[in-house]
């Protein structure tokens, strides 16, 4: 190719240019980069302007040389794209971008605690300050606190321990706020569709429906579904439906969609003969026939959470946010 018709390269734009444009020294934009308190919100602005009018791209490699510090946070999923673990790496993500951070995200085998120490070393290799695990099944989280390293390290699930079992708190409550609202509504004769057994999640909602129930004198049963599909909602919920259940609290909004595909090839109308809630309020549940019940969390406030306890060191930061979202799967008992 001829030298005149080659294209021209556009070089980046510097700390420098950036600085020129905003009217600032470069170490003012160093400072606004490292977000050092001592800079006045109307120079921040003015350097941020200028950074996005620029389309400045600060070299992350120069950064790190020549302050020790890598500011970026690793996670951890083992997620094979279920809604709640996506929607908390994008909640960390935002969180991390808040705060001038970037995030390096590494995926782990959740049948085998090996690739754990894999991500861990891969992350560690990136000099990540922190990580924060989306891993929500039970022997990932055993093999991250038994994992000997020195980067500090927290999990999506604010645990507790309740009656001698570990519970992500969270995701108890919302099971109780789930149950009490079928309670509410008149009916006894309510199951509780499980997802797998192996995920804190799921243990969590089935022992927050367990201790609602209980709470109220009555027997509790459920049924583990295995998997968080609609294809494994259908499956259970034929055999639920034919059952004297008036009433049943699905672990996540995906099972309740294979419900609700079993009961209308069945005849059975929701909430006419069976009351139906979730949990998540995914963004298709408004959209269910009939539109579906369900739990809503506020990942953002999780992932904020998560952010604040690995910068801060601190562990005085709020719930997840859970809120029951009342639609007309779910009516009054009929019986």
């Amino acid at each position: 190719m001829p030298a005149q018709e080659r294209p021209v390269a556009v070089r980046a734009a510097s700390v420098f240019d950036v600085a020129k444009t905003a009217g600032v020294s470069h170490q003012t934009v160093s400072r606004v980069l490292n977000n050092h308190p001592s800079v006045r919100e109307t120079t921040r602005a003015k350097v941020l302007d200028a950074m996005r009018e620029l389309d400045y791209r600060p070299n992350l490699a120069a950064r790190t040389l020549s302050s020790k510090r890598s500011r970026t946070l690793g996670v951890i999923s083992t997620s094979k794209g279920e809604f709640g673990p996506a929607s908390s790496i994008s909640a960390i993500t935002e969180a991390a971008r808040s705060r001038g951070y970037s995030t390096i995200i590494e995926y782990a085998d959740e049948l085998s605690p090996t690739s754990v120490d894999a991500a861990l070393a891969s992350l560690a290799e990136l000099a990540v300050e922190g990580i924060v695990a989306v891993a929500p099944q039970t022997r990932v989280l055993e093999a991250l606190q038994s994992t000997r390293t020195s980067i500090p390290f927290v999990t999506v699930q604010n645990r507790e321990t309740l009656d001698g079992v570990e519970v992500a708190s969270d995701q108890f409550r919302g099971a109780q706020l789930a149950t009490d609202h079928l309670l509410d509504l008149g009916h006894t004769q309510v199951v509780h569709l499980a997802g797998p057994s192996d995920w804190l999640d799921a243990t969590s909602r089935l022992h927050g429906y367990e201790h609602a129930m209980a709470a109220r004198e009555l027997t509790s049963r459920h049924v583990n579904a295995g998997a968080w599909t609609p294809a494994a909602g259908y499956d259970a919920g034929r055999e639920l439906l034919a059952s004297d259940a008036t009433a049943i609290f699905c672990s996540n909004d995906q099972l309740a969609l294979g419900v609700l595909h079993a009961a209308h090839e069945l005849g059975v109308e929701i909430p006419g003969r069976v009351s139906l809630i979730g949990f998540d309020d995914i963004p298709e549940a408004a959209h269910f026939w009939p539109p579906l019940t369900t739990i809503r969390q506020d990942f953002s406030v999780a992932g904020r959470r998560c952010v604040e306890q690995l910068l801060d060191d601190g562990d005085a930061t709020p719930a997840t946010e859970l809120s029951l979202v009342a639609r007309a799967s779910t009516g009054h008992n009929p019986i």
